[in-house]
């Protein structure tokens, strides 16, 4: 009985670009194991060149850490100019800086950096920082009209006050004018003290403005940082 190969033959049948293209592909197949069976995945994995590599390890090939190959580094040329480095390595991450914003010293421009923060808020910030003196505390920006609680959460990691920075009010000197231009003290405090001040010659310290019920010691707590008791 003759075998009928017929049907192999039609199976297996080829056109000239068919086979070209057959041929093409088993090529790529081949180079494809090839390379898989020469860098497998347990030991090096490939690395574009986004800058992802620390600069000290740029060009350098890091192989599995094993006896056979431990401190062994290769240029990346040895492998046409891919990077190659080793899958279990470790890349150390360089802390961060973090930017930190003084409110005393930054102007319009640096304060609109802050998110929440736009040209209306930081004009605020710095017309109430003049208003003060200068912010001995970063709390203090609850204060300013406009900023929102949620906002103030988001920035206050991201900003300090420099309290070095504050204008202290003299209040043995000054005048009535320029105590009451300060934003913590009401007009009857500001005429209590001017009032103890022409009787006593002169005020020593902040006691003697809460002992004597000049202003209540919560009220003392808020204007000591900007007070100073020179004769």
């Amino acid at each position: 009985m003759k075998l009928n190969t017929e049907p192999i033959k039609n199976w297996f049948g080829f056109s000239r670009r068919e086979r070209r293209a057959t041929f093409i592909l088993l090529i790529i197949i081949v180079i494809i194991i090839g390379v898989r069976y020469l860098f497998p995945d347990s030991m090096i994995a490939i690395e574009d060149f986004s800058g992802t590599i620390p600069p000290e390890e740029k060009g350098s090939v890091f192989l599995r850490n094993d006896s056979s190959n431990k401190g062994k580094a290769f240029s990346s040329t040895q492998f046409g100019g891919a990077k190659f480095r080793k899958s279990s390595y470790i890349k150390k991450s360089i802390p961060q800086k973090k930017v930190s914003i003084d409110i005393n010293t930054s102007d319009s421009a640096t304060l609109v950096n802050l998110p929440g923060i736009g040209p209306v808020l930081s004009a605020r910030i710095i017309k109430y920082r003049r208003l003060l003196g200068g912010f001995a505390s970063v709390e203090q920006l609850k204060e300013v009209y406009g900023l929102a609680p949620e906002t103030f959460e988001i920035i206050k990691r991201r900003v300090f006050a420099d309290s070095t920075k504050v204008i202290r009010i003299n209040i043995n000197s000054a005048t009535f004018k320029e105590i009451i231009r300060f934003p913590y003290f009401e007009k009857y405090e500001v005429t209590a003290i001017l009032k103890y001040r022409e009787l006593k010659g002169r005020i020593t310290g902040i006691n003697d403005l809460t002992d004597n019920k000049l202003i209540t010691m919560e009220k003392a707590i808020k204007v000591r940082p900007y007070l100073k008791f020179e004769k």
